[in-house]
């Protein structure tokens, strides 16, 4: 007897729907065909022994099954229920006349439990978008499936729930998420605060402007400066995520299977920061099967590259196209996939190896030709697509044993959503910006126009710091920012110069 199932694969941040077609005809073998990997190959015994230890068997004929498309590779263990429902209703030890209407995913205990899958959230969106009637999946799944609507999720937690549905016409509980109701619900804000941080005023007005106009910044100063607790507190005054966004995100974290079970929608933005010791691939993505990398894990939030130069150059280098198309594309000889990376990224650095700027009371002093070779680890052209540089000096005594709080992240953040809110109206037109880092060419030329004097001070800036056309583009978009922060309809003079000042390392003589 021939009965088809429907699983689900994932590639990339998309789902494809996979045909099981199970024949259970006279004779013995088992046969899996149609590029399953070692994982599927291996489900036969999960499978034999879950359905034993549930009162069901594994029929001693000639089963065939075949993963259509058979040309496309499967991956993971998350088939083995679409496999065993498939055996039993094919044996005809149960009856499954409405099968085909549901897509059936999950990993098998042996025991007949399930385990949770990966890409629950785009299996949900393919399944509704084909038209099948419901999902059933792994109850530590049923919330993220469950964000998308008019799509009956039923979260189970052992095979035989399914199999007493179909066979029994036993129903399920189906899982219900109000899906804006629940974001909301968890929309917090972080633990860090921006008023624990003693002095550093103007590091603080940095990051206020890179979070208004989500521009990339990197902070350059000696250790126990507050370089890492300034980077650790800027999602505190991001501006909260849309439904949208959450969506997007959620995404990219369900096909790695980091969505927390007990949240269906990821409310807060994403911060990651990985070790110096990453690979090119774990930070782009990659691998045999291309799995996102830590630039697409914080798509919509913030990427932390604590010690900079001490990150293989490799790795550094592989960053600057994503930088620049906020997008990457992952290339194997069969298929290609592109993951989002629209991130803002955070670096902090040492300005040398002893630690210390060229200083004689430094506690461990570099020459400059020891700072040069040190901070020439980091690419110019990497550096040109960081937007803002600034120096992190020690705070002093007098600012660290005052007992007075600073401004809270809360009132930082209102004065951010308000800039912010200016951007969404400016680029309401267009589809792919929605802040003013990710203006080109074209919306730069429109949207940041000079006066003569304005121009001039620029060009003096331009001659005497000897500074790439990409930077002064970034300068053209921070100015931009500074002017929306101060509600101001045009650029100015004074907004010019502020930006100006956020390019340290294209200063001569900034080292001492």
């Amino acid at each position: 007897m021939l009965v088809k199932v429907f699983g689900s694969a994932v590639f990339g941040v998309e789902a494809t729907t996979i045909t099981v077609e199970v024949n259970v005809d006279s004779g013995i073998g088992y046969h899996l065909v149609g590029l399953p990997d070692n994982a599927i190959k291996e489900s036969s015994y999960r499978i034999q022994a879950a359905l034993k230890n549930n009162g069901y068997k594994l029929p001693g004929k000639k089963i065939t099954i075949n993963m259509a498309p058979a040309d496309l590779r499967k991956e993971g263990s998350a088939y083995d229920m679409t496999l065993a429902l498939g055996i039993l209703s094919a044996s005809s030890q149960i009856q499954a006349k409405h099968i085909d209407q549901y897509i059936i995913m999950g990993e098998l205990s042996l025991d007949g439990g399930l385990q949770p899958i990966k890409g629950a959230l785009p299996i949900a969106i393919k399944a509704r978008e084909e038209g099948f009637k419901g999902f059933i999946l792994p109850k530590q799944n049923a919330k993220e499936a469950a964000i998308v609507s008019n799509l009956d999720v039923y979260g189970v937690e052992n095979i035989t729930e399914v199999i007493d549905f179909f066979d029994k016409e036993k129903a399920l509980e189906p899982t219900i998420l109000n899906t804006r109701e629940e974001f909301y619900k968890n929309l917090e804000h972080p633990k860090f605060d921006f008023a624990d941080v003693k002095g550093q005023e103007s590091i603080k007005r940095c990051m206020e402007i890179a979070a208004a106009g989500g521009h990339n910044i990197i902070m350059i100063g000696p250790p126990g400066s507050g370089k890492t607790m300034l980077a650790k507190r800027l999602p505190s005054i991001l501006p909260p995520m849309t439904l949208h966004e959450a969506l997007e995100t959620t995404k990219i974290h369900s096909v790695v299977g980091r969505v927390k079970d007990h949240t269906g929608l990821m409310a807060n933005r994403p911060f990651r920061s990985p070790h110096h010791t990453i690979s090119d691939v774990a930070l782009v993505g990659g691998g045999a099967y291309p799995q996102p990398g830590e630039i697409s894990l914080s798509h919509n939030g913030v990427l932390f590259l604590d010690e900079l130069p001490e990150f293989k150059r490799s790795v550094l280098e592989v960053m600057r196209q994503p930088l620049e198309d906020r997008e990457v594309t992952i290339s194997r000889a069969k298929f290609t996939v592109t993951y989002p990376s629209s991130f803002m990224l955070v670096a902090s650095m040492n300005p040398s190896p002893g630690g210390y700027f060229n200083d004689p009371d430094a506690p461990v002093t570099s020459s400059p030709a020891e700072m040069q070779r040190y901070l020439s680890k980091i690419s110019g052209p990497l550096l040109d697509r960081i937007d803002i540089h600034i120096e992190v000096t020690p705070v002093p005594f007098e600012k660290l044993s005052d007992d007075r709080r600073g401004e809270s992240s809360a009132s930082i953040r209102e004065r951010v959503t308000k800039a912010r809110d200016i951007q969404s109206k400016r680029f309401e037109g267009i589809d792919y910006i929605h802040y003013n880092a990710q203006m080109d060419v074209k919306q730069i030329r429109a949207f940041c126009a000079l006066d003569d004097a304005s121009k001039q001070l620029l060009k003096t800036a331009m001659e005497k710091l000897n500074l790439s056309a990409r930077a002064y583009d970034r300068i053209l978009k921070v100015s931009r920012t500074i002017a929306d922060l101060a509600g101001a309809k045009a650029i100015t003079g004074e907004h010019i110069s502020e930006a100006i000042q956020y390019r340290s390392l294209d200063r001569d003589g900034w080292l001492g």
